[in-house]
């Protein structure tokens, strides 16, 4: 009884923050993600990230460094005390946001497997991509059933290229577009979509849509180092454009071209807008800031955790009764 009343408490505490937190990004995102949109797309798309995960892992953590703690040492062990049904009921929906996410991520790597499996049918091997100075992505000449240009994989990604998108790209563009997608790898942008799939809630689909095309800008401004190359690359998403509606990309990939029109149209008018100091564009919050951050919550944790610890213990006493 005391390990169920655990579980129970436990899980009632991770939805609880989970749901208060997710209820305060979906409120403040906006507001929060046009203040940042004067820094460079990268940071925009990083800040959005962690706003959208945000929810699941601070939720994880009071359950695994407060809810848990608190409950095995100050909890009697001996003491038969039944449940309440505030703590069954918000138990029974933890298990319901923790198994809705594993589905959608389980369903979400089974899609894309089969995709893959069947691009995979006449697919050949023309070349690698450079992702840093020590890794590279290997280069497929896919089949017909393959968008134009895609990044599918997460752990081995490989990069699509049809034959149709070979042909119509100039060598110089089809370089920009590889280096689009290089830096789509090198940010690990599949596994982030997968990571996604893990937090199930209602009303973020606004959110992930930005974030979707901010990284696709993030990844425009990686692959060019010029005017010349900027041109470059809004010449293939141009040309690609036009071949993607034969083939839409499927979950967990990436593409040169796979948003609405307007987007699009976004991307290119940045590009032939390019200018050098966008590269050096200030993050806005900067690596060293994070750290620090973490440092001064370790800290205050540390100092005030038998203070939370108690604190907590008489939250989940609240749930039990």
């Amino acid at each position: 009884m005391f390990a169920m009343r655990g579980i129970a408490v436990s899980l009632a505490i991770f939805v609880l923050v989970y749901c208060v937190l997710s209820l305060m990004v979906c409120c403040a995102w906006r507001r929060i993600w046009l203040r940042g949109r004067r820094y460079s797309a990268k940071s925009c798309a990083d800040l959005l990230f962690a706003l959208r995960m945000a929810p699941l892992v601070s939720a994880m953590g009071v359950t695994l460094v407060l809810a848990v703690p608190s409950f095995l040492l100050l909890e009697p062990h001996a003491v038969n005390e039944a449940m309440g049904g505030p703590a069954a009921w918000l138990g029974f929906c933890g298990i319901a946001v923790l198994l809705a996410g594993m589905w959608n991520a389980a369903a979400a790597l089974m899609r894309v497997s089969r995709t893959v499996a069947r691009w995979s049918t006449e697919a050949t091997a023309i070349g690698s991509c450079p992702v840093d100075s020590k890794n590279s992505v290997s280069v497929l000449r896919s089949s017909k059933a393959a968008p134009p240009l895609i990044t599918a994989g997460i752990r081995r990604p490989n990069v699509w290229l049809s034959w149709a998108a070979e042909f119509v790209l100039t060598e110089r563009e089809l370089q920009s577009a590889l280096r689009h997608e290089s830096a789509h790898v090198r940010r690990r942008d599949n596994l982030r979509k997968l990571l996604l799939r893990l937090t199930a809630f209602p009303g973020m689909a606004a959110l992930e849509n930005v974030w979707r095309e901010t990284t696709e800008m993030a990844a425009d401004d990686a692959a060019v180092s010029s005017i010349s190359e900027a041109l470059d690359l809004a010449a293939a998403v141009i040309k690609l454009s036009r071949l993607a509606s034969l083939q839409p990309p499927t979950e967990l990939t990436t593409a040169l071209v796979h948003s609405p029109a307007g987007s699009v149209n976004t991307r290119v008018a940045r590009l032939i807008a390019w200018k050098e100091r966008r590269q050096a564009v200030s993050s806005g919050y900067s690596s060293r800031y994070v750290l620090y951050a973490a440092a001064a919550a370790v800290v205050t944790l540390a100092v005030t955790y038998s203070a939370l610890l108690a604190r907590m213990h008489t939250a989940t006493e609240w749930l039990v009764r």
